[in-house]
């Protein structure tokens, strides 16, 4: 399937920002089952400053903003083909090794309310891929999927005390309790083309965990199922704050901030 994605990020301010660094997590993976056709990042209000692969083999763009604007604008668009593999991304290759996804971050440490969703679970890898779907159920039916309850700051254990929660709390949770289980894990940020509509407000997450014989499978813990041919794998970390889509500083007296997104994924 090959999809067409625009996403435009504007930050508006009240007063100019003094100085502004921003990381851009926006380009899209080239993988077995993935690949980038077209794609081109348009910066309004600042100006690219260098490009590189951190240690997700992520493609990061840093760029800085400064000066007498008020208005910092991202545009990404372009085309990526996807091979429907039933969510197996395979075998391990970012420069980060496989046990690094093992270990906890603040936002996945698991805590008592992780231990009890698990209960009863096996870290056996002969069943390994029963078992993580019997994870995201779980983490289905414990936490509803409704906005306004959490935010980006939100932990694992958060989201599973509230009862609600996003992609993002799904994410976490799942990745919590897959490690707590024995399996690495990581978060994907990505795009989902939505059968209902073209325009969205908001990219999407899911999870990934390493089963030995097989390599990394992917789990859309918020819709419960494995990726497929609508997705698409932008940027992979141990949790929220390594696979960001735009994350930075900003030095100065702005004051207050404005953000607009806007994203449309289409065939």
């Amino acid at each position: 399937m090959r999809l067409k994605i625009r996403h435009n990020t504007q930050y508006t301010y009240e007063r100019p920002v003094t100085y502004g660094l921003q990381q851009l997590r926006l380009t899209p993976k080239n993988d077995h089952n993935q690949r980038v056709l077209d794609w081109t990042i348009t910066i309004e209000g600042g100006q690219k400053e260098l490009a590189f692969q951190d240690h997700n083999a992520n493609h990061v763009d840093l760029i800085g903003f400064s000066g007498d604007g008020h208005t910092i604008s991202i545009l990404c668009e372009g085309e990526v083909e996807i091979t429907d593999t039933s969510g197996v991304v395979g075998k391990h290759t970012s420069p980060a090794p496989c046990w690094y996804f093992q270990q906890a971050t603040d936002l996945t440490r698991a805590g008592n309310q992780t231990r009890k969703l698990i209960k009863g679970l096996s870290g056996d890898h002969a069943q390994a891929i029963e078992t993580l779907h019997t994870l995201s159920a779980r983490i289905r039916d414990a936490v509803a999927y409704d906005t306004g309850h959490t935010d980006a700051q939100s932990t694992a254990e958060d989201a599973l005390s509230a009862g609600h929660g996003v992609c993002q709390d799904h994410s976490h949770i799942f990745i919590a309790g897959a490690r707590a289980l024995g399996f690495p894990a990581r978060y994907v940020s990505g795009y989902l083309m939505l059968n209902d509509r073209i325009d969205q407000e908001a990219s999407h997450a899911w999870t990934e965990a390493h089963v030995d014989g097989i390599g990394w499978v992917g789990f859309d813990i918020s819709n419960g199922i494995s990726p497929d041919g609508r997705y698409v794998r932008v940027a992979t970390g141990r949790d929220y704050r390594e696979a960001a889509p735009i994350s930075g500083i900003r030095v100065g007296d702005h004051g207050t901030e404005q953000l607009e997104v806007h994203i449309q994924v289409q065939q």
